[in-house]
């Protein structure tokens, strides 16, 4: 009979399954705990709404015209300000005033849209200071709702048409992780709670449910599930250490500074911690389940491999994977950075200055913490999910559980027992005509 090649993996063994269920079920009850006592309860009253009104409108016509002259235009220069002008008419949609045509003037300046007829827009309801009972229309922007309904749904039905099941439930956990961040996590750090320490718990949080949710409460789930953790903890302690040694304030964006003159009790240090964080959190669940499958995947292909065989061979795996994500940390940041990168560029400072100001000095700090983080997640994780798959083997080491040696692989004939057995003659027949055979190369002879 020839070998039973579709045979899993040995399960881990009950002991094993209890040790882990005892290590991950009172970390999971500490982080529920701590986001009680850390849930923001002393919410603060919205203040006035300073914005005008919006509302919704339909482009209807509009009509150009060439722009006034500019009485400070230079001698022999354009004898007209600023373009496009003329006239849009739109018809509201809602407000006081729906169902009117109103007419605005031509969206210009920076970063004006550009409208046509049949466009949906937004419309801002300006006063006059001089007298509060006059107001006027101008259109702010386009409505961007039906575009992103869309988008959005394609993004759920390609995820569901490819994952099926295992889609919907990491539809789920996104919608938990968002969640998560918009109830527990912002309203926290905005509340003054430690940045630092609510983003340590609501990244705790996020993993337990959107791991066990997505991949199922399994032992390589728990697996993934403890090497996330521990690579957080190091990432926030060596994010700690590399801000205190650089001196980095948090104060390295204009969105930060903008936010302290709102709130002036947001802990920006530790904010920028906090972004550390939960930035590392996504790439950290995806290396640390990739090691976790990848280990439990080659047991299954060869239940016959030591552990220190499933180790090697997981961890080769896992170095590819950082050479790549390391590339995609560095270029996420650097995209969501590109204007101010930008703006570096055209400054006259020395490169040296440049690159050690706040801003970039913050983004290299972000991308080798995140990186660093990811680095001890391979071998944590990996080292963790080899121990575990090969618990209960005879030549494992781990004690309990099935004790049955892996299967050996069947040897392959001898060369002499493949020409005898050609030679016999078969039950009912004949021998075969010939036993010759044609002259080959003698390095094949091993396959006999």
């Amino acid at each position: 009979m020839g070998a039973d090649h579709t045979r899993p993996a040995p399960s881990a063994p009950p002991g094993v399954r209890r040790i882990l269920v005892a290590t991950v079920v009172p970390l999971f009850l500490a982080t529920v705990v701590a986001a009680l006592v850390l849930w923001p309860r002393d919410t603060r009253e919205p203040e006035a709404a300073t914005e005008p009104p919006r509302y919704h409108a339909t482009v209807t016509r509009v009509v150009t015209e060439p722009c006034p002259p500019t009485p400070e235009a230079p001698e022999g220069g354009p004898a007209t300000g600023d373009g496009p002008c003329g006239t849009v008419t739109v018809r509201v949609d809602d407000g006081p005033d729906a169902g009117q045509q109103v007419e605005t003037p031509v969206p210009a300046g920076p970063g004006a849209p550009a409208v046509a007829v049949g466009d949906e827009v937004v419309l801002v309801e300006l006063t006059d200071p001089a007298d509060p009972s006059a107001s006027a229309y101008n259109i702010a922007e386009h409505q961007r709702g039906k575009p992103l309904v869309w988008l959005v749904a394609l993004f759920a039905a390609a995820i569901v048409a490819f994952g099926r099941w295992r889609g919907l439930a990491a539809l789920a956990g996104l919608a938990a992780s968002f969640a998560i961040l918009l109830t527990f996590v912002l309203p926290g750090i905005s509340a003054g709670r430690s940045p630092l320490l609510v983003a340590v718990v609501g990244a705790a949080l996020i993993m337990f449910v959107v791991l066990y949710l997505t991949h199922g409460v399994t032992t390589q789930t728990s697996v993934a599930v403890l090497g996330t953790l521990g690579s957080l903890v190091l990432t926030g302690v060596l994010g700690t250490l590399a801000t205190a040694a650089t001196h980095l304030t948090g104060y390295g964006s204009e969105e930060a500074t903008t936010l302290s003159m709102f709130q002036a009790d947001v802990d920006l240090h530790g904010l920028l911690l906090a972004g550390i964080i939960i930035g590392s959190l996504g790439v950290l669940d995806d290396v640390t389940v990739t090691q976790a499958a990848t280990v439990t995947e080659l047991a299954h292909a060869n239940p016959g491999l030591s552990r220190r065989q499933l180790y090697r061979s997981a961890t080769r795996v896992g170095r590819a994977h950082i050479a790549s994500t390391v590339n995609t940390i560095v270029l996420a940041y650097a995209g969501a950075s590109l204007p101010v990168l930008l703006l570096l560029t055209a400054d006259s400072r020395p490169v040296s200055q440049i690159l050690t100001s706040e801003f970039l000095a913050q983004e290299i700090v972000r991308s080798a913490v995140a990186t660093l983080g990811l680095i001890a997640a391979v071998p944590l994780t990996t080292g963790l999910a080899a121990l575990v798959t090969t618990a209960g083997r005879r030549t494992g080491g781990a004690g309990g559980g099935d004790r049955t040696p892996a299967p050996t692989p069947r040897p392959a004939p001898e060369r002499t027992e493949a020409l005898e057995a050609l030679s016999t003659p078969r039950a009912g027949g004949t021998a075969p005509a010939t036993t010759r055979w044609p002259d080959r190369d003698r390095s094949t002879d091993t396959a006999w």
